[in-house]
């Protein structure tokens, strides 16, 4: 991972939550000298995200274990792939497992519900997007997992890019307003950032392609017809995202719009962990 000092203190934070003023267990049951490998497993098939992190933490538990890595990130598993192997202190191998796992399995989970609504999207030129619905501090591991499945990141947090949802609209007086404010904003601060735009029927994308000055249309709750209308008037001008509501049942109907991008919060919030398990040689 590029980030290495905010990924080291993410995982310092989850090994002190999880081992607190020691690993009991272990230290209670297995001798200091006793030396172990382990091999970390999939039990499921799905798509490998965190292979990075997992290593990571073994290595801040104990920079004496030698890891191999079997897998890279962004490959398809299947059941019964070896993703590492751990060989060291059985004591730091147990320590750190559960933490390791806990970071892997939930990338991968991530990885591969993204790479499976991708590839409902064959053929069309509509691409997947993340939202900021996030797991708290883990962000960055849980938008890095998404482009490890083939889906592509929204804005990172709210520095990035001005989203001016409908409670924006509403709070600043009324579309025009929110826009011309924003426009204000961005000159004053010395700031050049894309500027999107919530819309919830077609009299307000209208009174947006009036006004003008913004870069993308989100088009929340739209149904399909009137979702392929708003595409119809917009007309390339601006980007075009669809978002609310949209399922597996629906999402390539939404896609065939000719919709630029259709966002998922569920992608981040509403994942299964993927299936992955360390065993002893």
């Amino acid at each position: 991972m590029k980030d290495i000092d905010n990924l080291d203190t993410l995982i310092k934070m989850a090994l002190t939550e999880d081992v607190g003023d020691g690993d009991h267990s272990t230290l209670a049951c297995i001798p200091c000298d006793a030396m172990r490998t382990a091999k970390m497993m999939a039990k499921q098939e799905g798509i490998l995200c965190g292979i990075e992190v997992a290593r990571r933490v073994f290595e801040l538990v104990d920079d004496t274990l030698t890891i191999q890595l079997c897998r890279q990130d962004g490959e398809s598993l299947r059941k019964g792939d070896t993703l590492m192997t751990v060989s060291g202190k059985a004591q730091s191998i147990l320590t750190a497992e559960r933490t390791a796992l806990n970071f892997i399995q939930r990338l991968s989970g991530i990885a591969t519900e993204t790479h499976r609504m991708v590839k409902m999207l064959d053929g069309l030129e509509t691409k997947l997007l993340d939202t900021r619905k996030t797991t708290p501090n883990m962000r960055l591991l849980e938008k890095y997992a998404v482009k490890c499945g083939g889906g592509t990141n929204h804005r990172i947090g709210l520095y990035d890019m001005v989203m001016l949802k409908d409670n924006h609209v509403d709070f600043a007086g009324g579309i025009e307003e929110a826009i011309d404010r924003t426009h204000k904003y961005l000159e004053n601060n010395g700031k050049s950032l894309k500027i999107e735009i919530e819309v919830r029927n077609l009299d307000e994308l209208q009174r947006v392609l009036d006004h003008g000055g913004v870069d993308r249309i989100m088009l929340d709750n739209f149904d399909t017809e009137t979702l392929r209308e708003a595409v119809r008037r917009i007309d390339h001008r601006y980007e075009t995202e669809a978002s609310g509501g949209i399922t597996d049942a629906t999402l390539r109907d939404y896609a065939e719009t000719g919709v630029d991008f259709i966002s998922v919060g569920a992608l981040t919030h509403h994942i299964k962990s993927l299936d992955i398990s360390l065993v002893q040689q």
